[in-house]
């Protein structure tokens, strides 16, 4: 059995000096001149040629051999807040911070690389690499795919990994089936006719309007949809107007959905509009909707999962892996991925054991850099597992 512990070590300063630039160098979105500068020097360094691909994203091949493609993803961007972590390499920008963890899954692909580059003569096919912007936003897989990463060479195969914080450090934790809930953004602006409040037969009241048709949307969760299915449909905002005696024109609101499957996800958006769109019509009014965002469930296939698992579980504590995970309520846009190709998906455990576990998105969350050496066991591990099962698979045949 393959020592990847060792070759992990071998890296481990090289791997501890990225994560902390990149963590004092947190960026936005798809605003990543630096961390893109600095990941392709990396690259370039350990004898890979990086490419960009999109909009600020990173692609690289390894592989000297015929066989099957697998793709893995990392992604590098920040969130905007200011760091309180009180690391002594935390950064000191008040704008961004590496709060949600993607200055480690960087590193950690990075780590991963020099792996496989060194012993690039013995994997069965290609891996192929993405570092990719703007998850944070949700549009930077997205841009990614409509860039062309699922082809030259053609994708057969992918996964990510996301560590987290509220779980204990190096533990792993995956499944097959729905991953994390899809989640989808919108707004619903209301036409009506404005006017004197003292009047108001002569006007049609967008905010009663607007009103009807959040409570007419709660019947979606309740009465349309398997009680055994999560589905979450809520308003965060309504706004209408700026004085007490004036009905307005138009109301605005603001909401989102959640659910695990992707047929209710569709079910629900369509319910949406119609809904919205016939409350409307019966008060005299017009509504519309628009989508700020649009994400679907990350789906893990059985076969991909298992061939990466079984080759990860060899060298992990039996204790410290999970291989039935729950589903999260997170979401995530590896989705634009896993839709189009068969997936899988790895979380691992970074919570530090001296410290209060603090989810991540929190100013003063801390990763347990430890866990690092786990992420890259998985990347390694789990992109071997699948090439030579594939390739087995195809000599039995």
């Amino acid at each position: 059995m393959l020592d990847y512990k060792m070759l992990i070590k071998k890296y481990e300063k090289d791997m501890i000096r990225n994560r902390r630039y990149l963590h004092q160098h947190p960026e936005l979105g798809f605003d990543l001149d630096n961390t893109v500068r600095y990941v392709k020097e990396e690259l370039t360094e350990m004898g890979c040629e990086p490419m960009d691909i999109g909009n600020h994203g990173i692609t690289a091949v390894i592989g000297e051999k015929e066989g099957k493609c697998i793709l893995l993803r990392a992604d590098m961007d920040a969130l905007p807040m200011k760091e309180e972590s009180g690391l002594p390499f935390a950064c000191t920008s008040d704008n961004a911070a590496h709060t949600c963890g993607h200055d480690i899954h960087t590193t950690m692909l990075l780590t991963a690389a020099r792996i496989l580059k060194e012993r690039e003569d013995k994997i069965p096919g290609t891996v192929k690499l993405l570092f990719q912007p703007a998850e944070e936003i949700g549009y930077g897989c997205r841009n990614m795919v409509e860039s062309g990463i699922l082809e030259n060479p053609k994708v057969d195969a992918a996964f990510g990994i996301h560590v987290m914080s509220c779980f204990p450090k190096e533990t792993v934790l995956y499944g097959t089936g729905s991953l994390s809930t899809g989640a989808d953004l919108f707004t619903i602006t209301v036409h009506g006719k404005g006017g004197h409040g003292s009047v108001p037969h002569t006007t049609i009241d967008p905010i009663n309007i607007a009103s009807h048709i959040v409570i007419n949307l709660q019947t979606v969760n309740s009465r349309e949809v398997d009680a055994q299915e999560m589905v979450v449909l809520n308003f965060g905002a309504m706004n209408a107007g700026s004085a007490g005696n004036v009905i307005p024109e138009t109301a605005i609101l603001k909401g989102n959905i959640r659910t695990f499957r992707n047929d209710i996800r569709e079910q629900v958006k369509k319910r949406v509009a119609e809904i919205a769109e016939q409350t409307a019509e019966m008060f005299g009014g017009s509504a519309e909707i628009e989508y700020s965002l649009q994400m679907a469930t990350v789906t893990t296939d059985p076969e991909i999962t298992k061939l990466c698992g079984d080759e990860i579980k060899k060298y992990i504590d039996p204790a410290k892996l999970n291989d039935h995970i729950l589903k999260l309520p997170f979401s995530e846009d590896f989705s634009n991925i896993s839709e189009l190709v068969p997936s899988t998906f790895f979380l691992v455990g970074a919570a530090p054991e001296s410290s209060e576990v603090v989810m991540q998105h929190n100013p003063r969350v801390i990763f347990d850099e430890e866990s690092m050496k786990t992420g890259v066991l998985v990347y390694v591990a789990g992109a071997m597992g699948y090439l030579n099962g594939m390739e087995e698979k195809e000599i039995c045949m």
